[in-house]
């Protein structure tokens, strides 16, 4: 027995050197941690449990059947954070450059297959060269059963990626259907087609970094929902965003303890400028009204115009979507659009309630942005927050105009709370504009049009542009004082927690993607 014992053990050993030292000390040099360090601080101390450690692949060209290394170039199995289940894979650079095989691909569609049948996240920390070309379609068709997975876990359970080193070619589309992607600066990219086929095709010169690098994909694409400065920041971001959410779409979040006291937030009666003209952070506003140093914000360099992430209130997980008059005033674009569509939809998949900050002047004009899909992509939002059954409040601090009113969560697409401040101005367009049309006539045969101009937009102003005609119809349900803001969600989130929305019956709808 104890023979057995031995090469058991020696089997273990070789398995947890994964390509070999010298490898392993390279991974070291470029600043990357290896496979099974990444898993170490990821998951609970000594909860670690490995499955396909023994793994290897089958391929016999090319000499591949004399280089082998036990688990295939991938480390996969189930774990805790934070005392909840939840299963991994960490891809092995020191191993065939961590290339996807046969087999490697059949470990992570093991537990991707686990993780359904138990209820529990997913979590997969990237770093590949791409398919290993020895075993040719083979390792294509490794992907596509990823790939497949991918796409029948999507909203049963969350599934995140963070991409630690290079992620090229097929290997990218894995992370792109999974609910959010995290890169770390310097080290990570990903890329279809990398910088030598670029250049051939269309001659641009551009590296890796500038073409699919974490800072690239966060700012431009949008590809990356996070860029974290190394990968111990990237795992404590997984760590995070995994304590807003449920293990699955049966689940609701953790709410953690919490003891009201004076919710009141006098500041917040302040902190609306004077001239409703004048840009103010909706960061300010949401830090007042959430608890203390709870939001998380996602998709921060991208899109700027709107702010999206989780949040607590009085311990209850929620999900934000506000716009960003400091931004672009806040208006709504093609970007905008489909990065807060993104966010309502996961936020609905996991029953993680919606609060949303209003302060929109309406949708950005321009031929950029209408030959660039405004309509199709302003009508994705549009259709995320009336498909959402999740309980939902929207908050208009100041401006809501013309249909971007209706699309930002408003009453007659299923809000289930309307609040609006006094400072809120609810109409089809702004005073200025309302008036030149109005009384165009008026304004053009006046002996001083600029004087009648100003008079008539004073007096649209004092009949519109303010939440009391909204408030009498009952599309505003309360016009409140600011300072009172976090106290009425606090009770409205409450009494919302138990809605039911019957839906019709169908298979799913059909997005205007």
């Amino acid at each position: 027995m104890k023979n057995k014992i031995d090469v058991l053990q020696d089997k273990i050993k070789k398995a947890n050197e994964g390509g070999g030292a010298a490898r392993i000390q390279s991974q070291h040099k470029k600043g990357k941690l290896t496979a099974r360090e990444r898993i170490h601080f990821l998951l609970d101390e000594n909860s670690f449990e490995e499955i396909g450690m023994m793994v290897t692949h089958r391929s016999v060209d090319f000499g591949m059947e004399r280089e082998k290394y036990l688990g295939d170039g991938v480390v996969t199995g189930y774990g805790n954070i934070n005392g909840r289940l939840v299963y991994v894979f960490s891809q092995d650079f020191t191993v065939f450059g961590g290339s996807l095989s046969e087999t490697h691909a059949e470990k992570i569609c093991k537990i991707m297959d686990m993780a359904m049948k138990n209820g529990a996240p997913v979590i997969g920390l990237n770093d590949s060269g791409g398919a290993r070309i020895q075993e040719g379609v083979v390792s294509l068709g490794g992907y596509a059963d990823i790939f497949y997975r991918n796409v029948q876990a999507s909203g049963v359970v969350p599934q995140l990626s963070a991409i630690m080193g290079p992620c090229a070619g097929g290997a990218v589309y894995s992370p792109a259907i999974t609910d959010f992607i995290l890169m770390v600066e310097n080290t990570s990219y990903m890329f279809v087609t990398g910088p030598n086929v670029v250049k051939t095709v269309t001659h641009e010169e551009v590296n890796s970094e500038e073409l699919g690098g974490a800072s690239t994909h966060a700012t431009k694409s949008g590809v990356t929902h996070f860029a974290c400065s190394n990968e111990l920041d990237a795992i404590n971001h997984v760590k995070r965003l995994l304590s807003y959410m449920p293990q699955n779409c049966e689940e609701i979040p953790m709410q953690l303890p919490y003891t009201l006291s004076d919710e009141n937030r006098l500041s917040l009666n302040t902190i609306m400028p004077e001239n409703s003209n004048q840009p103010y952070d909706v960061r300010s506003v949401i830090g007042e009204v959430v608890d203390t140093d709870s939001f998380l914000e996602v998709h921060k360099d991208y899109a700027e115009n709107i702010v999206v992430g989780f949040a607590r209130l009085a311990g209850r997980s929620i999900g934000i979507v506000a716009n960003q008059p400091a931004y672009l005033a806040g208006v709504l674009d093609n970007h905008a659009s489909t990065k807060a569509a993104r966010f309502v939809r996961f936020c609905d998949c996991f029953n993680i309630p919606l609060l949303v900050f209003e302060d929109v002047p309406g949708f950005l004009p321009g031929t950029d942005q209408e030959w660039n899909g405004i309509i199709t992509n302003g009508a994705k939002l549009l259709y995320a927050f009336s498909e959402a059954t999740v309980p939902r409040i929207t908050v208009i601090t100041r401006k809501a105009y013309g249909g971007a009113y209706d699309v930002m969560n408003s009453k007659h697409i299923g809000a289930d709370l309307n609040y609006a401040w006094p400072t809120a101005e609810i109409a089809v367009m702004g005073a200025k504009g309302a008036a030149e049309i109005i009384f165009k006539k008026e304004i053009t045969s006046a002996q001083h049009p600029e004087e009648k101009w100003l008079e008539k937009e004073k007096l649209y102003s004092d009949i519109f542009a303010n939440p009391y005609r909204a408030a009498e119809r009952g599309f505003v349900d309360e016009v409140i004082e600011p300072a009172q803001t976090r106290a009425k969600l606090i009770k409205a989130f409450k009494m919302l927690e138990n809605k039911v929305v019957n839906t019709p019956r169908k298979k799913h709808g059909n997005i205007p993607l």
